[in-house]
């Protein structure tokens, strides 16, 4: 079942038995635990739309395409996800807090597209076994406390794409290297000699420009749970790829509620879109150096969708500290957070200090 507005689960029966189903990744269809019978789920054949940013900010996100949401917030790390269906407490996907479902109602922008599950819980399971059983210098009880309590759980996390053309106008600097030959007096052998040397020499040119691009699908993170750092990580997406959301995608997975909503997005965008305008600023100055002295940058034409992106994921505490392991369940990327074992690391050390001083001894 997936949880919808208002607390209630939207069922799935299977057509053969009547049990609940599940999204079954990698062939986008809900399956039976049971019976094993497949229902197809009916791909709506309209792209996914744009919607236009300024026409929805000025609404205030009051009037948009929006639904109740019921969800619970993890006291530990703020994660605000759906509450599992028939279960009053289960653990966080980000952090491993036990959540009791005492369940919160959120007005917010409804999904209008999603990447559905493509890995399977079984291969995240042995990414999960390869990585933890390759890292060096862990600690010896990790492994063990991993695989008793780092669970791998299916989880969409709400992301913003946004569209925008750009034009930009700037003033700044180019600079070009040339070289000179110049001399120098220098004492040589208790004798001062002229010699002459070569010098790179760097020539500023005032200047400016214009500069214009589109930018499409320009990814920002909805959830403040996720470290931004893992998450960037597991990119590129296949965005492409997205397809109109539809509950029975959920069926069987979490999914995070974003906490960042629609305008701190755009925010996070435009500093993506400034960082390559200022690549181009630079491509376009030329020359061997650049100085961008001014930057003003329109944007016009822009859109967003509001999209959920599937990972397995998996948190564990180790002394008081909590890490994560992610995999991007489009693409099989892997991603994680890991303790380190100084104890270990000193020992190396020691080792190798008394590799070095033995080889000397030989060698003296």
């Amino acid at each position: 079942m997936t949880p919808r507005p208002g607390g209630k689960a939207r069922q799935f029966p299977c057509r053969s038995c009547g049990a609940d189903v599940e999204f079954a990744p990698g062939i986008s269809a809900l399956e039976c635990p049971y019976c094993g019978a497949h229902t197809e789920i009916e791909i709506s054949g309209q792209p996914v739309a744009e919607m236009d940013l300024a026409t929805m900010l000025a609404r205030l996100e009051s009037e948009a395409e929006t639904e109740e949401v019921a969800a619970v917030q993890c006291a530990s790390c703020g994660a605000r996800v759906e509450p599992a269906a028939d279960r009053e407490a289960f653990r966080c996907p980000y952090c491993g807090a036990s959540i009791v479902a005492t369940e919160t109602s959120h007005r917010l922008i409804k999904p209008q597209a999603l990447l559905p599950f493509h890995i399977e819980r079984k291969k995240a399971d042995v990414l999960f076994r390869e990585w933890i059983g390759g890292l060096w210098f862990a600690p010896n009880a990790l492994k063990k406390l991993a695989r008793l309590h780092g669970r791998l759980q299916g989880l969409y996390v709400p992301y913003w794409t946004y569209d925008a053309d750009t034009a930009s106008r700037y003033t700044g600097s180019r600079g070009d290297d040339h070289t000179e030959t110049r001399t120098r007096t220098v004492t040589r052998n208790g004798q001062r000699v002229t010699e002459t040397y070569r010098k790179t020499v760097t020539v500023w040119t005032s200047v400016s420009g214009n500069v214009a691009r589109s930018f499409d699908d320009v990814l920002a993170l909805g959830s403040n749970s996720l470290p931004r750092k893992l998450a960037e990580k597991l990119e590129p997406w296949d965005l492409e790829s997205l397809v109109p959301y539809a509950d029975e995608y959920l069926s069987g997975f979490q999914a995070e509620r974003y906490q960042i909503g629609l305008a701190e997005g755009w925010q996070d965008a435009e500093g993506q879109m400034e960082r390559v305008i200022r690549r181009d600023v630079c491509r376009d100055i030329g020359g061997d150096h650049q100085r961008i002295r001014s930057l003003d940058t329109r944007h016009e034409n822009v859109t967003f969708k509001h999209v959920l992106l599937p990972l397995w994921i998996c948190s564990y505490r180790y002394h008081d500290d909590v890490y994560r392991f992610l995999v991007n369940a489009r693409t099989g990327e892997v991603q994680g957070e890991r303790p380190w074992s100084w104890v270990k690391i000193l020992l190396l050390a020691v080792v190798i200090a008394a590799v070095v001083v033995a080889v000397i001894r030989l060698n003296a």
